[in-house]
């Protein structure tokens, strides 16, 4: 199972675009609202709706977490105890840590960036705590798939789709939906 963890604050559609796109691809995704509630509301005031509360999230062996950015929604990510969680088990799994914009702060934070290549929206690299900065749009190392921003969603939710699926899928999927 994947999730994409959901918090008040975020860029919406640095969550949905790659939501989408994974859902195309035939990915088993559960969206996840950090804070108890079974909603969210994004920065840009547009009320997202989530599969699960946090206080339901109880896998042990994730496939992938997925980080939207968009503050305050980061900060709200990063201190969230089930986010933390989830990173921990996903990593212990040796599943994809994946965040786009702000949130490869919380990746930092919690140490999953020492020794990777990553990349944020300008402003944050400070945060990426460990990590060689990368002046590149999407970067992925090993198990960590990062990405600049919001102009960049569709190629990020590819690259974590070519992880999880293949090139082959993430290609048919780039082309149904015309990217490019």
């Amino acid at each position: 199972m994947v999730y994409l963890f959901l918090a008040n604050g975020l860029e919406e559609v640095e969550a949905l675009l790659p939501l989408d796109i994974l859902r195309r691809g035939g990915v088993d995704i559960t969206t996840v609202a950090v804070g108890g509630g079974d909603a969210v509301v994004g920065s840009h005031a547009i009320r997202i709706g989530a599969d699960i509360p946090d206080t339901l999230f109880r896998d042990s062996r994730p496939e992938a977490v997925i980080l939207p950015g968009g503050m305050p929604g980061a900060e709200n990510l990063a201190a969230s105890r089930t986010v933390e969680t989830a990173l921990r088990v996903t990593a212990a799994a040796g599943g994809l840590l994946c965040a786009i914009c702000a949130a490869p702060m919380v990746l930092g934070k919690y140490g999953y960036l020492t020794g990777k290549r990553a990349t944020c929206f300008p402003g944050f690299e400070d945060r990426l705590i460990g990590a060689s900065v990368a002046g590149e749009r999407v970067v992925r190392d090993g198990k960590v798939i990062t990405a600049a921003g919001m102009g960049v969603a569709m190629a990020f939710g590819l690259e974590i789709l070519r992880a999880l699926r293949g090139s082959d899928v993430a290609e048919r999927v780039r082309r149904t939906i015309l990217a490019d």
